[in-house]
């Protein structure tokens, strides 16, 4: 797995809430054994027309998202079934990072940014997510709007900032993030990583220790 400790890239804007798994990588797609292949097949059916040329309405296909790398979105993104492949295509499609908001439901609960699985998966396979509050990632959906040409950000995790470089004026934003997470990111540790750690302290453990006990 990659370190991370800066991005800067230009950013994608995807005005949906509720983004679950199967939109991000349908089903169809993972009959593969392989852990390659899926970036070209992400958001796959809105993505394409039933001829497979790109769907001139999907937000993603706008010229100035092109070669986009930081994927900004709404509410609850990768709700759904538990895929780890849809972290995969969102990371083979180019996207070091995805934002999104945090939002407060009408009956007072807090509806997150991410959903659970995907965020844990996330962070096992190297993909920044980062949680805003929706008055701040309307300002990001607001300057990216306006602007003709695309936008550029920057992903600080060191520092836990987010600047976006928009051109009249630049916006920084902190964010939050687990401890244990931003550590395994900026070290680019999956788990075998994190447990050969403790390599040596796992190798005297296996010396001392009586096999038959």
């Amino acid at each position: 797995m990659e370190k991370f400790k800066t991005h800067r890239g230009k950013i994608a804007l995807l005005d949906n809430a509720n983004v679950d798994t199967d939109q991000i990588i349908a089903k169809q797609f993972l009959k593969s054994i392989k852990r390659t292949g899926f970036g070209e097949h992400l958001f796959h059916d809105w993505q394409y027309l039933e001829d497979g040329s790109p769907n001139p309405d999907f937000a993603l296909n706008q010229p100035k998202f092109k070669n986009a790398s930081i994927l900004v979105a709404r509410n609850n993104f990768g709700c759904g079934s538990s895929r780890e492949h849809a972290v995969w295509a969102v990371q083979q499609a180019g996207y070091a990072g995805v934002i999104a908001p945090w939002k407060k439901a009408e009956d007072g609960s807090r509806i997150p940014a991410f959903a659970d699985i995907f965020r844990n998966n996330s962070g096992k396979n190297g993909l920044l997510t980062i949680e805003l509050s929706e008055e701040e990632v309307n300002q990001i959906f607001e300057a990216g709007n306006a602007a003709s040409e695309g936008l550029e950000m920057t992903l600080d995790l060191e520092n836990q900032k987010i600047i976006l470089h928009a051109a009249e004026d630049t916006l920084t934003f902190a964010f939050e993030i687990d401890p244990a997470v931003k550590d395994r990111l900026i070290k680019g540790l999956d788990d075998i990583g994190i447990t050969l750690e403790h390599e040596s302290s796992i190798t005297a453990f296996e010396k001392n220790h009586h096999p038959q006990l």
